[in-house]
């Protein structure tokens, strides 16, 4: 139990670094909450400081999310502190689990009052490295979405949506035998929902046409 306890300590701590608050700070001298949105994401760097410096916050963001999963859950070992009713080995579960702490880590950070980002890039490290398929497929979505749209937040949305719908359909139309599917379904569509929830102010403001779009140009605002 104690073990676990720490991979769990350890993933929330990794998810807690607030890396738009520190980037912003080196770059600008700013905290990134007191400008654009006002949250602490990638999305909002992006809008603020230029997409050269999103695009670092965000994937480092996602590395919180890799490391939670690859590194931290390998300090478990034996068995574990529970009976595991799930059809995921021991280890699946501790990488799920970790993940999990690294994402709540992200979206309520110990290291910045609480204010953190919305955890979609993190979520998407830790899924990238579970269901690697279907993480593709949305990362496809999100590119297409904001590449037509210009809009982070929409394509984060469609693409947290279509995790869940693309194994879905990898599972019972193209049946394709997706180990821990029964399980690995409600998880994920609960994670796809916390990352939407934290973005529907995002969806208000899309719907009232107030949403920033990003610029793929040198040029930075502060809108």
């Amino acid at each position: 139990m104690y073990l676990l306890a720490t991979i769990i300590i350890l993933s929330y701590l990794i998810g807690s670094i607030p890396t738009s608050i520190i980037v912003s700070k080196a770059v600008k001298g700013i905290d990134i909450r007191e400008h654009g949105s006002g949250n602490a994401g990638g999305t909002n760097v992006m809008r603020v400081l230029g997409w050269k410096h999103g695009l670092l916050v965000i994937i480092l963001d996602a590395l919180k999310g890799v490391l939670a999963v690859v590194v931290v859950a390998r300090l478990h070992y034996g068995s574990m502190p529970f009976s595991n009713i799930t059809p995921f080995d021991d280890f699946t579960l501790v990488q799920i689990i970790a993940g999990i702490a690294a994402v709540i880590g992200h979206i309520w950070t110990v290291f910045a009052g609480f204010r953190g980002g919305k955890g979609i890039a993190t979520a998407l490290g830790m899924l990238l490295m579970i269901i690697t398929v279907d993480m593709l497929v949305a990362i496809g979505v999100f590119i297409l979405v904001v590449s037509i749209s210009r809009y982070v937040s929409l394509g984060s949305i469609l693409a947290a949506a279509a995790v869940p719908v693309t194994l879905v359909v990898r599972e019972n139309i193209f049946h394709v035998n997706i180990p821990g599917y029964d399980t690995l379904l409600p998880f994920v569509i609960a994670v796809s929902t916390l990352v939407i929830f934290t973005h529907r102010k995002n969806l208000i403001r899309i719907f009232n046409g107030s949403e920033n779009k990003v610029r793929f140009s040198k040029k930075k605002t502060e809108n």
